[in-house]
């Protein structure tokens, strides 16, 4: 079950927002941005507030997260982004990586346990175990919060360590100060402290994918 951090802030998207459009891919309604025949791709995998953030998720006082989390279980989102990843690569797309946040974190470091991307980066992952951490095989940054109790730094720092040893692969653990789980995604626009530290973690991310995934 996620933590109540989780939930808290909701987004108030528009599902009309953005410079792309919803598009069938995969079998999924998946929102696509950027050119469509790049040969490099990046697999975004949200909260639980998906892409549209429908207002039922947090306008409803009986919402059951545990019934939520039973509903969307990140195995299930684990093949539905594997069969999103199938068909950008039928499309074209040579190689790929994937940032997940928060429930999108855990779909991400299991991505990263195959050869499906090139590389990941988890932005206040929920739910990521140590075995998850001991699996991954590819380039993976960690961007965590100091005020996380769904993914405590002290436990991200722990991550980076074991990580450290496989020299494999490229790895990063940052932990943001002042900020709390779900910083990235759900912050008020008129916050400034708050938009300085979501677009720097945003810069990070794609820094990280701009090396790695090639």
């Amino acid at each position: 079950m996620s933590s109540s951090q989780c939930f808290e802030n909701p987004p108030s998207l528009s599902p009309t927002s953005g410079a792309g459009n919803v598009q069938d891919l995969g079998g999924l309604q998946t929102y696509l941005a950027g050119p469509p025949h790049s040969k490099l791709a990046i697999l975004l995998i949200s909260d639980v507030f998906g892409y549209e953030a429908p207002n039922l998720r947090f306008d409803d006082p009986q919402f059951d997260r545990e019934s939520w989390g039973k509903a969307h279980n990140t195995d299930k989102g684990y093949e539905d982004a594997k069969a999103i990843i199938a068909a950008l690569k039928s499309k074209g797309a040579s190689a790929i990586g994937a940032a997940g946040f928060c429930w999108g974190g855990k779909v991400a470091v299991k991505l990263a346990s195959s050869t499906d991307i090139k590389a990941a980066v988890l932005l206040h992952p929920s739910r990521v175990t140590e075995d998850d951490i001991n699996d991954v095989k590819v380039p993976i940054a960690i961007l965590g919060a100091e005020k996380d109790h769904v993914s405590p730094p002290e436990q991200m720092k722990q991550f980076g360590e074991k990580l450290s040893v496989k020299s494999e692969f490229d790895s990063l653990v940052k932990i943001f100060p002042g900020v709390a789980h779900g910083w990235t995604v759900r912050y008020k626009v008129e916050d400034e402290l708050a938009v300085r530290s979501a677009e720097e973690a945003h810069l990070d991310m794609l820094n990280w994918l701009t090396k790695c995934v090639k």
